[in-house]
């Protein structure tokens, strides 16, 4: 195994990926090769860093680390990571196979190749699962630039017209998104693979199947066809030659860029053509905090909207308390509607948990497809309620209170329908 050679490979699909992908796509190799030079070496860090965190390092709730035995972990990380191989030969089935779909040339070898490669992002940042915090949000990114390395990969390894990347980039992630989730009940000790030959068997047979829209699976396929209706959109302006030059070259490049900016808007929170949709005005976002909540009046509140990188968030916090000032509470309501697509994954891979202290709790639970996560300390009486309304608006209310309930009646005052409008 040569070190060098394959850190350099990681290195050049991570940042100079169109150069790089007609390297890959012309070197011989095989599926055993691939596997054991690049892909089995890759593929462990995730794996690994998810032990340390979880048996060595811990998760930290309501001041109390949690880790998972040792033992449980090794278990968990020998399932996790072989289970994470298979996935990955059965994505590079499931995108030879559609192959013929999008014009493509069908070869396993060449799939093996663009998941293996196109995964690279997501496996490296692995790594960031033991960041308090911010981990996650890295691991996400991740995974949105393995999306799109296997853009730009496509029609590298299987050979379809430029024009169809997208269209084909979309369906390939729902498929894998599946999979990803299949593989995370596996590895919590959930029985689920006959969904997976379900899916399976539903792609090959082009078999409709529907979902409940608030399931999990439904939200799956619900930002699948948000993608793939943003991928269609963007194919279809390409065909047409919209903006294209006398030479026919850039103008094309340009249009499937704005094909897949299309299809990862989509997939951020944006509507069906890609298009982000608006966060809230500070006057508007505002208007959800009136005078009073729960008995308690309103102290002070301040609002804004910030714009970093065309991702917009509004927020709004607001303090209120009783004459006394016994009681008094923070109310925080933020607008994350240019990223709800990526609320919605989190949610739709979210876990529920509880813990216990002498003196207190928190858990985090799904309740009416709303997610709520409540904290409470018996010693000093404070305590946090927050709800997720429509995978877009986050309230939270924190502070001290005679009694838990008194958040939940404060969250409960808002206007909460209004919201929920807001959010479809």
């Amino acid at each position: 195994m040569d070190i060098a050679k394959l850190v350099e490979r990681v290195k050049s699909i991570l940042l100079s990926p169109r150069s790089e992908w007609p390297v890959i796509a012309a070197e011989p190799a095989t599926v055993k090769g691939l596997y054991t030079g690049y892909v089995m070496i890759l593929a462990a860090i995730p794996a690994v860093f998810g032990f340390i965190k979880g048996s060595l390092i811990g998760h930290g709730m309501f001041g109390v680390t949690v880790t998972t035995s040792i033992a449980a972990g090794i278990v968990g990380m020998v399932m996790g990571y072989v289970l994470g191989l298979v996935m990955l030969y059965v994505v590079a089935l499931v995108i030879n196979a559609l192959a013929p779909t999008f014009d493509g040339q069908k070869d396993q070898v060449q799939a093996v190749k663009a998941a293996g490669y196109a995964w690279t992002a997501a496996w490296v940042a692995g790594i960031a699962v033991i960041v308090p915090w911010l981990g996650w949000l890295v691991a996400l990114a991740g995974g949105v630039y393995s999306i799109y390395l296997l853009f730009i990969g496509l029609p590298h390894t299987m050979k379809c017209p430029p024009e169809k990347a997208a269209g084909y980039t979309a369906l390939s992630v729902v498929i894998a998104v599946v999979l990803s989730w299949i593989l995370a009940l596996v590895v919590g000790g959930v029985t689920a693979m006959g969904v997976l030959g379900g899916a399976a068997a539903g792609s090959s047979a082009r078999t409709h199947v529907t979902f409940d829209e608030d399931s999990r699976l439904g939200r799956i396929a619900a930002l699948g066809e948000r993608m793939q209706a943003a991928a269609e959109a963007g194919e279809a302006k390409a065909k047409a030659g919209v903006g294209a030059d006398a030479g026919g070259g850039p103008a094309d490049a340009k249009s499937q860029a704005e094909a897949m900016g299309a299809m990862m808007g989509a997939m951020l929170g944006g509507s069906k053509d890609g298009k982000p949709v608006e966060s809230l005005a500070p006057d508007q976002i505002k208007a959800f905090l009136p005078d009073t909540l729960g008995g308690l009046e309103r102290q002070s509140i301040s609002s804004k909207r910030q714009a970093s990188m065309g991702v917009q968030i509004s927020e709004t916090s607001a303090t209120y308390a009783d004459p006394d000032g016994k009681v008094r509470v923070n109310v925080e309501l933020t607008d994350m509607a240019a990223m709800s697509g990526m609320m919605a994954m989190a949610g739709v891979f979210g876990s529920e948990s509880e813990s216990e202290t002498a003196h207190g709790y928190e858990k985090t639970y799904l309740r009416n497809g709303q997610r709520i996560q409540e904290k409470w300390d018996g010693r000093t009486n404070r305590g946090k309620y927050a709800v997720m309304i429509g995978d877009r608006f986050q309230i939270e209310a924190e502070g001290q209170v005679e009694r838990f309930e008194q958040l939940k009646g404060i969250v409960g005052d808002m206007d909460l329908r209004g919201l929920e409008k807001q959010a479809k």
